[in-house]
């Protein structure tokens, strides 16, 4: 049979793609695919079939874009997030793209800046980031594998990871097991050489096009030792920084300064001598992934700390008392403070022998010392470990502590943001709970010795994940999917590109874990989880933020102190069953009269017409009342208390008494429960039974308040304790605590 035309396959790979590009549209109206296995993977099977034939990357992008003008003709909001996500994907792999092709997706994005959120935001990121990659092309390409590898390179010195929490008490172990195994060999399979080859061979063919003869590059890279392959490669990055920064270079002479680099390299080889075969593609490497099992409360903080600052790096005792970084008391704190390091531990046992002891210095020191047992700190807690952890490009400053002379110090310069932490939470809401209060210790702590905070932007992205079957921890919930996965169908409400490519994998993820092992199965788990992730991480840059909300739980024993805890999804209240006999026969009279519960008064603030805020009481008997925290409706605004109260209701007629439950709904911001009786109930947080208080006479709920404003606002009613309202620097921080959970696009009103 005779071949094809190049012309006629052409035309046939480009009917593929843009029946492909259809086939993503229709998921977002709702049509899914007839295949149910299509589900969620329309995305990631088009972006393998361009990393296959790299030379398909501008039909790609050249579809991409009319179908992005056919939606702003048409009114069709809905498909310009997700096709323009899919478009800057296939433009930062694609080996070379006509420059008239990234003018006309450039002039789209400022087009979309007369749009209101999260679409004009969105525009303005993408735009500024092709304005950089017209001028110097592969810069998007080198920076993001730059900073997800933690490549040294002194012109880009940004770094990023990825942390995937898992609960294993609410994951099967298969499930753990299966992406633990996964992500190490994602990990293992990139090296720092193979990363560096890929970053310089990606920036001269983006530069030179079909004039780069990728394949002699590739051989010589690869017979070249490691310190020569590093060398070219901080040239390249030094090239490609200095013509996409400001004020940078032409493209001309960008193109011609790489090109020189490319000689170099190759040596006798020139340029211009390159087999017409068409683009060859530089795969775009895994990123640096992370799987942990939350098995400690300070997880987090601890993988964080050590993200910035690893054990091996730190420095001895000894050299801590040199060019220390100051720790302000809290983020907003507007002067800085030089610490010193103090060897003295306070125990007398532990002072230095003296040469000629004196009988009223001995008695002085017994007046001021007092015995004890000096604790061991971990590593992590140390002044001198966070201090030390200060060091390097983000952590350096120019003032230095004042000498004996009194000379005032000279003005710090401002930390700046040189690593990224995105933390993947892989769960139902449960998982997402544990994360509120995780993060509101990590906030609480950072008040106290700001660390983090200047040095470190910190990311959250929630995949759910709900296994087959239950855990014997979660048995008690009973609460199915649905109910489980509520935050993550919100994101999908709002976010039609979330709900295809990451809540389909809420069921996916399960299935792939007990598949039988088989060289098909190992390769579609590594290539689909991992790059969805990745993709996720990368793309997902709009969060969506849940007010967190603090609780504080009162019990029946006047000897318990009251405990406070915080929730981001629900709040469940049930009558406890009475233990000692001389109870239960109460209880059971009583509820023969007045039916079954408890009485309890519920008082509750309710905004009127007028935007003031009205406080209402009520008196009821209930058997128990759910609070929800997560709107039903995407368009509902966030931060409002939906409960429902199980109020029971006596009624009399000729047949005797009798008694109907019915539902009480208010919504409300802030609320308190008693039980006047003293009679107990349990209260339950984000649907996870281990976190069940029992005993329970009351309990007080309102929006979560930000640490840092609570200290500010604090210190400033000492100054100013006649002032009712936030006056001076509390004016200006966020009063509340927000979770955000970034998605693709935010909420699309």
């Amino acid at each position: 049979c005779c071949s094809l035309s190049p012309a006629m396959e052409s035309s046939e790979v480009e009917s593929d793609i843009l029946r492909r590009v259809r086939a993503l549209l229709r998921e977002l109206d709702g049509h899914h695919p007839s295949c149910q296995s299509d589900r969620g993977m329309l995305r990631w099977t088009l972006h393998k079939k361009i990393d296959q034939n790299p030379s398909t990357s501008c039909v790609l992008v050249r579809i991409l874009v009319k179908e992005l003008e056919r939606a702003e003709r048409g009114d069709l909001r809905h498909y310009i997030i997700p096709l323009l996500h899919t478009l800057m994907y296939t433009l930062v792999q694609a080996p070379c793209i006509p420059d008239e092709l990234c003018a006309r997706v450039y002039d789209f994005c400022k087009r979309l800046l007369t749009l209101p959120k999260p679409f004009c935001t969105i525009g303005l990121d993408y735009a500024s980031r092709l304005k950089v990659e017209r001028t110097a092309p592969g810069t998007l390409y080198q920076r993001m594998v730059c900073s997800e590898h933690s490549l040294c390179s002194a012109p880009y010195p940004f770094q990023e990871r990825i942390f995937i929490f898992a609960d294993p008490e609410l994951l099967p172990e298969a499930i753990c097991t299966a992406l633990v195994t996964d992500t190490e060999a994602a990990r293992v399979s990139q090296s720092p050489r193979g990363c560096m080859s890929c970053v310089v061979t990606h920036a001269l063919q983006a530069a030179l096009g079909d004039t780069c003869d990728i394949h002699s590059l590739r051989a010589r890279l690869q017979a070249l030792p490691p310190g020569d392959v590093e060398h070219w490669f901080q040239q390249v990055v030094a090239a490609v920084e200095y013509a996409g920064s400001e004020g940078g270079s032409e493209r001309s002479q960008h193109t011609a300064r790489l090109e020189r680099i490319y000689r170099g390299l190759l040596g006798s080889l020139p340029a211009g001598n390159a087999p017409q075969e068409g683009l060859q593609g530089t795969p775009l490497p895994n990123p640096n992934i992370s799987f942990h099992l939350w098995t400690e409360d300070e997880q987090l903080w601890k993988e964080l700390v050590l993200f910035l600052r690893p054990l091996s790096q730190s420095c001895e005792p000894d050299c801590l008392g040199q060019d220390l970084d100051p720790l302000p008391d809290c983020a907003c704190c507007e002067q800085s403070r030089f610490s010193v390091l103090s060897t003295d531990s306070g125990i007398e046992r532990d002072l230095p022998a003296q040469e000629e002891p004196c009988a009223a210095d001995t008695e002085h020191s017994r007046l001021h010392r007092k015995g004890g047992i000096k604790k061991k700190l971990s590593p992590l807690d140390s002044v001198s470990f966070l201090q030390a952890g200060s060091g390097g490009p983000a952590g350096k400053h120019s003032g230095k502590p004042p000498g004996r002379s009194g000379m005032p110090p000279e003005p710090a310069a401002p930390l700046q943001r040189l690593h990224t932490a995105r933390v993947v939470l892989l769960g139902d809401d449960r998982i997402l709970g544990r994360l509120a209060q995780a993060y509101h210790s990590l906030r609480k702590r950072e008040t106290r010795r700001v660390f983090l905070t200047p040095r470190l932007n910190l990311q959250f992205y929630h995949i759910p994940v709900v296994p087959g079957q239950p855990q014997p921890s979660a048995a008690a919930d009973h609460a199915g999917p649905e109910e489980l996965c509520e935050v993550a169908g919100y994101l999908g409400r709002a976010d039609p590109w979330y709900e295809s490519n990451i809540n389909i994998l809420c069921h996916m993820i399960p299935k792939l874990a007990t598949m039988p092992s088989s060289p098909s199965k190992a390769l579609l788990t590594d290539l689909f989880l991992t790059d969805v992730i990745a993709y996720y991480a990368r793309m997902g840059t709009q969060p969506v933020c849940f007010q967190v909300h603090a609780v504080k739980v009162l019990f029946r024993d006047p000897a318990q102190e009251p405990a406070e805890d915080v929730f981001v999804t629900e709040l469940l209240t049930q009558v406890q069953d009475s233990p000692s006999l001389r109870e239960l026969s109460t209880t059971k009279r009583k509820t023969t009269l007045e039916g079954p519960g408890i009485d309890l008064t519920v008082t509750y603030r309710k905004v009127v017409l007028s935007e003031r805020e009205k406080e209402l009481a009520l008196c009821l008997r209930s058997t128990g009342l759910l609070m929800k925290a997560i709107p039903a409706d995407e368009a509902a605004e966030r931060g409002w208390l939906s409960v429902t109260i199980t109020e029971i209701v006596r009624s009399s007629n000729l047949a005797g008494r009798s008694f109907s439950a019915v539902a009480n709904r208010l919504k409300t911001r802030n609320i308190k429960i008693r039980s006047p009786e003293q009679r107990p109930f349990t209260v339950r947080l984000d649907k996870d039974s281990r976190r069940t208080y029992r005993d329970v006479i009351g309990l007080e709920v309102s929006p979560c308040l930000e640490p840092s404003y609570c200290l500010q606002r604090t210190r400033t009613m000492k100054c100013s304790p006649h002032e009712a309202e936030d006056v001076g620097l509390v004016k200006y921080l966020p009063k509340s605590l927000l979770l955000p959970i970034n998605t693709f696009a935010g909420v699309i009103q």
